[in-house]
């Protein structure tokens, strides 16, 4: 396989990107009502989506390019601890449920990121968040999997190709890191 074939297929994912701009703002500002009412967003998924979910809720907490307020966000894949626990004493199928319930609040945003949109813990994180009255969003692929029948939206990347769904679901977070700075600096 050639880097030019790898770079043509990413570049495909980016040019169907631009259809979901009516979506993604509408998610903006969904997510800076929520942190200006002094609620938070839960990211959480698996394998490389878990490292997404790390990276998002950093770049909220820390900064994203200007210097801010930090901003309300927990990834529930960091704490190996609860999350080994759980899946010893319960199940892998439900590591996120508890934290859920422990950390999140109505008024709270849940994005749960699974590239195929069918990971069972995943999917009932995202059942247990509308539970405890959070607005839910799932990052997914073109198909959207069982997320898409259950999250309040999914924003789903236009490709199957894992890799590709992933550096679409880090393009569309940075672009809300980014337009967050731009709206919340402005406010404050």
């Amino acid at each position: 396989m050639s880097f030019n074939s790898t770079l043509s297929r990413h570049q495909a994912m980016i040019e169907h990107l631009f259809a979901l701009e009516p979506q993604v703002n509408a998610l903006l500002t969904r997510i800076a009502d929520c942190l200006q009412q002094g609620n938070k967003v839960l990211f959480f998924g698996n394998g490389g989506s878990a490292s997404d979910a790390q990276h998002l809720a950093a770049e909220f907490v820390v900064r994203y390019y200007k210097q801010r307020a930090p901003l309300a966000a927990i990834a529930l894949t960091t704490d190996t601890s609860i999350i080994t626990a759980h899946g010893n004493d319960y199940s892998f199928a439900t590591i996120f449920d508890r934290q859920i319930q422990a950390l999140a609040k109505p008024g709270d945003i849940a994005i749960g990121l699974s590239t195929s949109g069918n990971s069972d813990n995943v999917i009932n994180g995202i059942k247990t968040a509308k539970q405890v009255g959070c607005w839910t969003c799932a990052f997914t692929g073109a198909v959207g999997g069982e997320l898409l029948e259950i999250a309040d939206d999914c924003v789903r990347i236009p490709a199957e190709e894992t890799a590709r769904v992933q550096e679409g679901h880090i393009i569309v977070g940075h672009w809300l890191c980014e337009a967050l700075d731009a709206q919340l600096t402005e406010t404050e």
